[in-house]
């Protein structure tokens, strides 16, 4: 679904069986660029359709779902990565930093460190057109696994991307919104927002509509890991005590069983 953000057209595409990629594109100059490439040929066949030129591949991390369609894109396109990852993702054209400041489609974007799912996972922050694409750490009503980072890490990751402006869009890497909801309404029963969440979130996949992107605004009132440090949650997990980190880890914990 296509959506205007500032300057910016932005454009989600379903690939594989729960995966999304999105396409930036700037009408003023006509650049575009792609973040994150789970299979090529949905995305090809939105640019043939929008008559658009893919000249950046954003990557967020290495897991294959998210980079196998890399190869058969770039063509000509530059590809963006993180340098503490480039000895596992497709060569790079510009190997990044967390920190850095780079320049797609006529706007800044900043290079976020969001380690937990893996240790080498970035984030990409558009702070004019308010988009953020947080692939598999920060996703709509959950997180990424902890599949090699720790919990500090991953709950450092959720602080930093919680802190950005709330209006902010939140460009996460799969649809498992209606899963995660389900899981959220067992340690969050009496939150009156994602109740209502939950509930929208079921209609629309009824629908064959998708759940993602989400507002940050939205994930600060619903989403159970970005609220681990809230008194209401560490009485509900029974660790009034424990660590906003700790109580962070055994919602994962739980989740993992779900």
């Amino acid at each position: 679904m296509p959506a205007d953000r500032a300057s910016l057209t932005l454009v989600t595409v379903p690939c594989l069986q729960d995966n999304y990629a999105f396409l930036l594109h700037d009408p003023a100059t006509g650049e575009t660029a792609l973040v994150d490439a789970p299979e090529a040929g949905p995305i090809r066949a939105e640019l043939d359709r929008r008559g658009w030129r893919l000249g950046t591949i954003l990557i967020t991390h290495h897991h294959d779902d998210h980079i196998q369609g890399v190869a058969a894109l770039r063509d000509g396109a530059r590809v963006i990565g993180n340098a503490a990852d480039a000895h596992r993702l497709p060569p790079l054209d510009l190997a990044v930093t967390p920190g850095q400041t780079l320049q797609i489609c006529g706007e800044e974007v900043e290079v976020l460190d969001t380690p937990g799912h893996t240790v080498g996972h970035i984030s990409y922050h558009f702070p004019r057109s308010a988009l953020a694409f947080t692939a598999d750490t920060l996703m709509a009503l959950g997180c990424g696994r902890l599949f090699e980072g720790t919990a500090e890490q991953m709950w450092a990751s959720l602080l930093r991307l919680r802190s950005l402006p709330p209006h902010t869009l939140i460009c996460s890497g799969h649809e498992y919104t209606q899963s995660n909801a389900r899981f959220a309404l067992t340690v969050d029963p009496d939150n009156s927002a994602l109740q209502q969440r939950a509930e929208a979130v079921r209609q629309a996949r009824e629908r064959g509509q998708p759940t993602v992107p989400s507002r940050l605004s939205e994930e600060l009132a619903t989403n159970p890991f970005l609220r681990a440090d809230l008194p209401g949650m560490k009485a509900r997990m029974g660790m009034e005590g424990a660590t906003d980190a700790a109580v962070f880890a055994a919602i994962r914990a739980a989740k993992d069983r779900f």
